[in-house]
């Protein structure tokens, strides 16, 4: 664990008490877990008990205090996914990867989780993989998913897009001259 590097999450957020979450939630995101080390420092840090940060640790679902893989695969299994092949869907991302869901593969590459819901049920069958939606996916498609992810072949999407700005840009009407 990269102990100054908890410490600058920390700081980020001025060493407030009250950002607790996040700072849970943006360590997790750079070790990929909470290791007992990382949250030992965060209750430090934050001069809060350690029991308290360890509940928090462990009440949200989102958080982990395992190890996870470089790649983390969440395939939904909510009702629309459900009905439209999300069993399927999970059970040829286990094949595949020779690991069960809840687990991660032997050389850490991908972990592997069945989710009650993601919330695009349009998209169904959905699953996410590095913070991506791949929605309307085959057992074929996951198939080439991981293989290009093996590979290399596949650009990760930063997990903090400016989603705004590409939509403001979007729907800026500015520069349309109006009717008449």
């Amino acid at each position: 664990m990269n102990a100054q590097r908890v410490i600058e999450i920390i700081q980020g957020y001025d060493g407030d008490p009250t950002a607790s979450l996040a700072i849970l939630q943006d360590v997790q995101r750079e070790l990929k877990y909470l290791p007992r080390e990382a949250l030992e420092l965060i209750a430090q840090q934050l001069d809060m008990p350690v029991g308290y940060v360890y509940r928090l640790a462990t009440f949200f679902k989102v958080f982990s205090l395992q190890p996870k893989g470089e790649h983390i695969c969440k395939i939904c299994l909510g009702t629309a996914c459900h009905v439209k092949g999300g069993p399927l869907i999970l059970e040829t991302m286990e094949r595949e990867l020779g690991v069960k869901a809840g687990n991660t593969t032997a050389d850490g590459k991908f972990s592997v989780e069945g989710v009650r819901c993601l919330g695009a049920c349009a998209l169904a069958p959905i699953i996410v993989i590095d913070d991506e939606p791949l929605g309307q996916m085959t057992p074929d498609a996951v198939v080439t998913r991981v293989r290009q992810l093996r590979a290399g072949e596949v650009v990760k999407i930063p997990a903090q897009m400016p989603v705004k700005v590409a939509v403001r840009e979007a729907v800026d009407l500015s520069a349309v001259p109006p009717k008449g």
